[in-house]
């Protein structure tokens, strides 16, 4: 349930001395966590992370001023003891902690935070971290009157600007390794592509437990390059692995059945798995196909003509729900509960169709040219899930003449044609959802932004429905009262239910195995699912890796 508080603005945030958590006496420091990443990271550079594999890395590495409680929803302090947003949601001043250091041994101050929040917000990085921050055009100004003291003022109000900091690792603005040195738990040790990331213990960490030992627990995580989620349950089960942080539905019941204490379902998340259509202009693909993917009467047709309600109940075995929209329902207070329910319709698909110029061959159809409508679909290569969703559309858009092709890359090459060549024509990927606050959303939603996958980067928007969602998601980021944030954040969904840029399919459960040898672990239904709290995760007595010996 969201806490409704937590949507507000706090404006004074403090805690007198250091942080402590409880300690596990039955379990053992030490020792070394393994679990997978579903491809290689993209990037070290927190500031550019826009992949959940890189994603993954700087949650473990990246030390932040807040952290969100994943589990309570509640902000917490981190480096920062305590931070003060002014009235107009311009303003953040914080008081950072004092005598700490990077994991290189290099001492942090004011001057880290400064150069990180230059560095995001400079337009030149292109940062996807960075866009959440930008609600108008304009400097921003940062102060650091002491080395523990830093104000940030941002040329316009940033709507929940301090739960934003939660993604923002900072960088040190003097040690030689850069990215490299870090302030979290956990530091980049070795990296061989293709193969494992290995994260050895930040010694100079700042946290305790209350027993006033130093954490993390563990000496070092081992993410292994595994993007076949097959071959990783059947790891799990061998005892290679100790969690999968997030299971495919049909591995869930399976393992449930035969390990019941090592499946967890923490109930309907925040993320979505979608569709969209490539409509960046210099796309090498025909032109006329370039005219069917701008049609809305085209997108909603493909919209109506997918068997969501099946989706669900084949591919996910009951642990799905049809999506809607950008917002989950679970997401109580920002979903847009006026949206009408996604329906599966083919017969209406067709009259949309008809309406722009399609018409059935016999079993065919074909656009106003006498073009076969025909596509190639790309989705990630090993996720069994996201296949087998490409071979029920196929099916359920075989009934109203349209002939999908699918092709299965590799992460690094699929992310290739969607961000740099456009060499692809539909895509199915999914979006991990970290933030309850549709601010989050702004790398994806402004016409200029990276993550805009179906036609990203633009100069201006190239339709006038993009121009009214650029509008609206700079005015709810620059307001601080909810009931109007909440009132513009409705009408962008009712756009893109209207537009249906990306065809929303399902929003899946939270499901992850975690092995009964990992302590303290607390499934969460916001990402990171089962290893939020690795700072605090101990490996017990018996340290069998995965559900059994």
């Amino acid at each position: 349930m969201i806490r409704r508080a937590f949507l507000f603005l706090s404006l004074t945030i403090t805690m007198c001395g250091p942080a402590f958590v409880a300690a596990q006496s039955t379990a053992k420091s030490g020792g070394e966590l393994h679990f997978c990443l579903h491809g290689e990271p993209k990037t070290f550079n927190p500031l550019l992370v826009e992949d959940s594999q890189s994603e993954i890395v700087r949650y473990l590495t990246g030390g932040v001023l807040i952290r969100l409680n994943r589990q309570t929803q509640a902000l917490e302090p981190a480096l920062a003891t305590s931070w003060k947003t002014t009235p107009d949601g311009r303003t953040i001043n914080f008081h950072l902690r004092t005598g700490l250091y990077f994991s290189d041994g290099t001492p942090f101050t004011s001057e880290d935070v400064a150069f990180t929040v230059k560095s995001l917000m400079d337009p030149q990085l292109h940062s996807p971290t960075g866009d959440s921050f930008r609600s108008s055009d304009g400097q921003v100004s940062v102060q650091t009157p002491t080395a523990d003291t830093i104000t940030v003022t941002f040329p316009a109000p940033v709507a929940g600007l301090e739960r934003l900091f939660d993604q923002v690792a900072i960088l040190s603005a003097h040690s030689p390794k850069k990215e490299m040195a870090v302030l979290g738990p956990f530091y980049v040790s070795d990296y061989t592509p293709g193969s494992y990331v290995l994260l050895r213990r930040n010694s100079n960490y700042w946290k305790k437990d209350k027993e006033g030992k130093p954490l993390p627990y563990l000496d070092s995580i081992r993410l292994d390059i595994q993007n076949n989620h097959d071959i990783e349950i059947l790891r799990f089960r061998r005892g290679e692995i100790h969690m999968i942080n997030s299971l495919d539905a049909d591995l869930f019941d399976r393992l449930q059945k035969e390990s019941p204490a090592a499946a967890h379902d923490a109930g309907p998340s925040l993320d979505s798995e979608f569709v969209w259509f490539n409509q960046v202009p210099t796309a090498g693909f025909p032109e006329y196909k370039k005219v069917w993917f701008r049609s809305t009467e085209f997108r909603k047709a493909i919209s109506l003509a997918i068997n969501r309600v099946d989706l669900a109940r084949i591919v996910y075995a009951g642990h799905a729900r049809p999506a809607y929209g950008p917002i989950s329902p679970a997401n109580h207070f920002w979903f847009n509960s006026a949206l009408p329910a996604p329906k599966y319709d083919s017969a209406a698909a067709l009259r949309l169709l008809s309406q722009a110029g399609f018409h059935l061959d016999g079993e065919t159809l074909r656009d106003s040219s006498g073009n076969r409508v025909e596509f190639t679909l790309i989705t990630s290569t090993g996720n069994k899930p996201r296949e087998q969703m490409v071979t029920m559309i196929q099916q359920d858009l075989s009934q109203i003449g349209i002939k999908v092709n699918m092709v299965t890359l590799d992460f690094p090459s699929l992310i290739e044609r969607i961000t740099r060549t456009f060499d692809y024509e539909a895509c199915l990927l999914g979006f991990t959802n970290n933030d309850l606050d549709p601010n989050s959303q702004m790398n994806v939603w402004l016409s200029s932004a990276e993550n805009h996958q179906w036609n990203p980067k633009q100069s201006k928007p190239a339709t006038p429905w993009e121009a009214e969602i650029d509008r609206l998601m700079q005015s709810q980021a620059s307001s601080t009262s909810d009931k109007k944030r909440k009132a513009d954040w409705d009408r962008v969904q009712q756009i893109i239910f209207e537009q249906q840029p990306f065809i929303y399919l399902i929003n899946r459960d939270a499901m992850s195995a975690i092995s009964p040898a990992v302590i303290g672990s607390a499934p969460s239904v916001l990402d990171p699912h089962a290893f939020w709290n690795a700072d605090v995760l101990r490996l017990g007595p018996d340290p069998s890796l995965g559900a059994q010996k």
